[in-house]
């Protein structure tokens, strides 16, 4: 368990500042030592005949690729052909092995999961467009949402509302090019023009209340007019009836309707156990959550944090939360590290450490380390998209329970020490998707800062190896080319580094008796 400085868990501890000094004062020294590079190189310029093996621009070119690959592989080129192709002929196994198997929640060996693990998702708690997203962009002139990002809710919209009908009926087609519109006004009048052909047209009114309606009362105003829909007629129009049933319960939770907005969304998950892709059991949480009925969340976590179920982030963290709470009000890192943890205290512990692994992003939204910003349409599960989803509407319900930021500040970071680095295999779930990174920047808007684990930093041994290899070639070199004036430099170096301890055997022999030496040399 982390040490903590103090019990506020906002304020950085003597280790967080040491560790940011250090990082810093490497940058510099790094820079420092780059430019010491750059000079010897212009030094033995002619010397060394540079310009007859530069003039093709050849090194230039492989460190600008180098650099490229880098950034969008996060790996070197170099090693990456190294790993791969020599390994093999050296007689090395890769660990990272495609055929691997790595540890389940239950300890089970299961394969590693291929790129597919990247699946974006529909975000459960997505705000309105309308009443929630475009007020933002009224206040602060930036946009919230992604190009990226929406047309996959386009995508969507299309499959849900209109993919599984075999001839498409005038409205439905106006529908399919409304969804398929760039421009918030052409998808709004497209709406409208579905409505005039067909006045029943329930997902022109889906449209309306998501994006023209200004207040969370107007959307469900909009919702309420068109939401019966015959259920003998399966396909589509049961999927309007889900999905309009899911935002009215989510207009009640955001109305204050909480007790109504619980049933609304059980009856839903009752009435089709089927659709639990949709993850209403998330919205039902976060309702529980409000309520502080947390019995209740825990029959709902009983259910759905199943070994044979997906996981999310608000399942592991709504568990940790749960835990955390049963002890945070008394604990207190300077008595638990004298004592020791209690069963209790360990449990929630291990519950932290599991929520950690599964996405280790969501704890500086929590403790407020980062700012956070409205959550996208869609998440990437493990990914900072879906950190700041649940920390969006999840950090109220963390700051209710007493103490348990204060756990979570003091626990969260030992979490690493328990997976394995390099990351080719995890602890209780499988190793991190090496793939979050190009997903979330592609769903987060531009403004944000997108939240990287692991961090794509060299560790400092590397680092200081290279450091210390490339100014032993420089010595060499320079001895090559100037042997005397670098014998010279030699001697005046050691003398000047072997002075104090000349100093020092000169005083120690004014305070010896002469024959003292001689006594020792013969013992």
């Amino acid at each position: 368990m982390e040490d903590s400085t103090g019990s506020n868990p906002q304020s950085p501890g003597f280790t967080e500042k040491l560790k940011s000094w250090l990082s810093w004062s490497w940058t510099y020294v790094c820079f420092l030592w780059f430019g010491m590079v750059l000079i010897m190189i212009y030094v033995l310029w002619s010397p060394l005949k540079l310009q007859e093996t530069l003039t093709s621009g050849e090194l230039r070119q492989i460190l600008i690729f180098e650099w490229w690959y880098f950034r969008k592989y996060g790996t070197s080129f170099i090693e990456q052909v190294s790993v791969s192709h020599l390994r093999p002929l050296l007689g090395g196994v890769e660990s990272s092995s495609t055929t691997g198997l790595f540890s389940s929640v239950n300890g089970d060996a299961e394969p590693r999961p291929s790129v597919s693990e990247c699946k974006v998702w529909r975000n459960p708690l997505n705000l309105f467009r309308g009443a929630e997203y475009n007020r933002y962009t009224w206040v602060t002139g930036k946009e919230p949402l992604t190009y990226y990002d929406m047309n996959l809710s386009a995508q969507d919209h299309q499959t849900f509302f209109t993919g599984d009908t075999q001839q498409l009926r005038p409205e439905d087609a106006v529908m399919q090019k409304a969804w398929r519109e760039r421009n918030p006004q052409a998808r709004i009048r497209a709406a409208y023009q579905a409505i005039e052909i067909n006045h029943q047209c329930a997902a022109a009114y889906v449209l309306l209340a998501e994006e023209e309606a200004t207040t969370i009362t107007e959307a469900e105003r909009l919702f309420k007019k068109y939401f019966s829909v015959d259920l003998s007629i399966s396909g589509k129009d049961i999927n309007l009836l889900v999905y309009i049933k899911r935002r009215l319960a989510m207009c009640a939770r955001k109305l204050g309707r909480i007790k109504e907005a619980v049933k609304m969304m059980r009856d839903l998950m009752k009435e089709f156990p089927l659709l639990g892709m949709l993850n209403i059991h998330e919205n039902l949480l976060e309702a529980l959550l409000e309520l502080q009925a947390y019995a209740d969340v825990q029959a709902v976590l009983a259910k759905y944090d199943d070994i044979s179920l997906p996981k999310s982030a608000t399942i592991c963290y709504t568990s940790a939360l749960l835990k955390a709470r049963a002890v945070s009000d008394k604990f207190s890192p300077e008595a638990a590290s004298r004592r020791g943890l209690s069963t209790a205290e360990m449990n929630a512990v291990e519950a932290i450490h599991r929520a950690v692994e599964f996405n280790p992003h969501v704890p500086k939204y929590l403790l407020e380390m980062k700012s956070l910003i409205l959550p996208p349409e869609h998440i990437l599960k493990r990914g900072d998209s879906e950190a700041v989803a649940y920390a969006f509407f999840h950090l109220q319900h963390w700051k209710r329970a007493e103490g348990a930021l204060n756990l979570l500040h003091c626990t969260w970071e030992g979490t690493f020490r328990i997976i394995p680095y390099p990351l080719e295999k995890g602890h209780l779930f499988y190793p991190y998707p090496g793939c979050t990174e190009t997903a979330d920047r592609e769903l987060l808007p531009s403004f944000h800062e997108v939240s990287v684990y692991p961090k794509k930093e060299l560790p400092f041994f590397i680092l200081f190896t290279a450091g210390l290899c490339s100014f032993t070639a420089m010595l060499a070199m320079l001895t090559h080319q100037f042997p005397e004036l670098m014998g010279v430099f030699a001697k005046a170096f050691f003398s000047t580094l072997f002075a104090p301890l000349g100093f020092f055997a000169d005083k120690m022999e004014s305070f010896m008796p002469s024959s003292f030496w001689h006594q020792l040399t013969r013992i």
